[in-house]
């Protein structure tokens, strides 16, 4: 096995497939398709379901997919030990966040950091479930792990405490709304909710504080996406549940934003193996320090 096979399957994994990961590899997607295929003979497992045009990990790809990765940041933080002759680090960086942090802390932490340290290649992915979310470090999917805290275990790793976010209720333009403000959950129109699929502790707060105060209702859409419960919004389906930050800026395109009574401000922060950081990786946890 060679390292840049282990580069190839990382690049179907993330891409979702060949024809994107030969894209961004710059190859042919035959000669993709041949080493992915060799590196499955060489293993002697296959590593992908092919469904159509689609590449879907089987279990043993899963289980092969975390220690790729800490194969290919073991090389690059090898062949990237001394910064170059300005100071700049060089690696690769992974990266496993809570969607509602990705554009702050995430964002501004990655932004300041590049600017440090332009030769070092970050990867962020999509945290869906906090239940399983350490795994992810344990199993060498990611170095850092942006979530709400506490979450299931975190023995044995480090945690940085870097703040708490706020919610508010976005309501569809020219929701007419009682003039409490901050709004009573108990006073809240009879409007339609877009949600997403539980997996936050947050969410569930939020639930059982609807059905304390008689305003629970039935959800009219479930989106399996954050990013589309705006849209529904705007379009009128109904009223949503969103960080505050995110709902200000919203505001601007027209949505009404209320704060409520029950104030849901998950804490949230870093979590890292100390021991297990690479250069890149103890650069960018010292700079996330508050």
């Amino acid at each position: 096995m060679q390292l840049h096979q282990v580069e190839y399957f990382l690049a179907v994994v993330d891409h979702g497939g060949i024809n994107a990961a030969a894209t961004s590899l710059e190859l042919a997607q035959p000669t993709l398709s041949q080493a992915i295929r060799e590196l499955e003979r060489q293993l002697g497992v296959e590593l992908f379901h092919r469904i159509g045009r689609g590449m879907v990990l089987t279990s043993a790809g899963h289980a092969f997919a975390g220690p790729a990765r800490r194969l290919v940041r073991d090389v690059v933080a090898a062949e990237g030990a001394l910064p170059d002759a300005v100071g700049h680090l060089r690696g690769r960086l992974d990266i496993q966040a809570q969607p509602s942090l990705a554009a702050d802390p995430v964002a501004r932490l990655v932004g300041a950091f590049r600017r440090l340290h332009p030769n070092v290649f970050i990867r962020i992915g999509d945290l869906r479930d906090e239940e399983t979310a350490t795994t992810l470090i344990r199993d060498g999917h990611c170095e850092l792990l942006f979530c709400h805290l506490p979450i299931p275990g975190l023995d044995g790793l480090d945690v940085i405490e870097l703040g708490v976010q706020e919610y508010a209720m976005v309501f569809p333009p020219g929701t007419e709304l009682p003039p409490e403000d901050p709004l009573p959950l108990s006073a809240l129109p009879d409007i339609p909710q877009v949600v997403v699929p539980r997996g936050g502790s947050y969410l569930g707060q939020f639930e059982r504080a609807l059905a304390e105060s008689g305003r629970a209702r039935r959800p009219a859409v479930v989106v399996q996406h954050r990013e589309a419960r705006l849209p529904c919004v705007l379009a009128g389906v109904g009223c949503t549940f969103m960080e505050r930050s995110a709902a200000e800026a919203a505001a601007a395109r027209g949505v009404v934003v209320r704060m409520t009574d029950v104030t849901i401000s998950p804490l949230y922060g870093l979590v890292y193996d100390a021991s297990a950081l690479s250069p890149a990786g103890r650069a960018f946890v010292e700079l996330a320090r508050p």
